[in-house]
């Protein structure tokens, strides 16, 4: 799949709409041009050397603790950052999500993404609804290519139409951030529908929460490979909020653990 062009979800909503239920994601070339590309990257830069230093720990993540070139997650951008509010509130990128998920939404979470060359770990196989602990299982993750991404760097795989079918069985990775992915993944359904969906800066994928999706490591002698989230829930999706917050503690616990923040 090659893709919608950047106004085309505006232009042609029902399309993109159908295309979204059958396959379990989109993909939207130069969602952002090059002028709001150049800005994002402005804006980055600015939170990485002046707002991620006065982060709590359990909000950045380093594949190397003590190298700040090594930094590989910032979370709830959008409550740390104005700029970054804005770019996820009342956005093109919000109408996006209302108009696959068919009605209102409620903004969870905005995060910046890093694999650094040769060190970047690759991203198990899962479905983001396990993480969520949402009933009904209605949301949408959004991955906005900042580097030219492909599969030397980590591009994203999705498993076409495999929002269809159901929760699969996750188990514990070795994969901090990533820790629990799908058990039995590489069954004959998997590797037939895989499709690997390299990207330019400003090309946006949107895949449901059921989408089961993964991405190889980085290992590019000198490629970094950055990009930010967005996560969108359906506004009738209800949160177990206390096995929300159970997880996110555990994950902060491992982090540390590992040296990761």
């Amino acid at each position: 799949m090659d893709g919608f062009q950047k106004s085309e979800w505006q232009e042609s909503p029902d399309v993109v709409q159908k295309a979204f239920r059958r396959d379990g994601y989109i993909v939207v070339r130069s969602f952002l041009d090059a002028e709001e590309v150049a800005e994002v990257y402005a804006n980055l830069d600015r939170v990485i050397r002046e707002v991620v230093p006065t982060l709590p720990r359990e909000q950045t993540f380093y594949e190397e603790k003590g190298d700040d070139n090594t930094l590989k997650q910032i979370q709830q951008l959008q409550k740390n950052d104005a700029y970054f509010g804005r770019l996820f509130s009342n956005s093109k990128f919000e109408q996006l999500a209302e108009l696959l998920l068919d009605g209102p939404v409620d903004g969870r979470n905005m995060q910046y993404f890093n694999k650094p060359p040769l060190i970047g770990k690759a991203t198990p196989p899962h479905q983001d609804g396990y993480y969520f602990m949402i009933k009904p299982t209605e949301a949408v993750t959004m991955w906005l290519a900042m580097d030219h991404v492909d599969e030397e760097n980590g591009c994203v795989r999705y498993i076409h139409g495999s929002h269809e079918w159901g929760m699969r069985p996750h188990g514990r990775t070795q994969t901090l951030g990533f820790s629990q992915g799908v058990m039995d993944y590489g069954i004959e359904s998997d590797r037939a529908n895989e499709v690997a969906l390299p990207a330019q800066p400003g090309d946006l994928l949107v895949h449901h929460c059921m989408t089961i999706h993964r991405a190889d490591g980085n290992v590019s002698a000198n490629r970094t490979r950055r990009a930010l989230g967005f996560v969108y829930y359906s506004a009738q999706a209800e949160v177990d909020e206390e096995a929300d917050a159970a997880y996110q503690k555990r994950l902060a616990d491992e982090m540390k653990q590992a040296g990761k923040l």
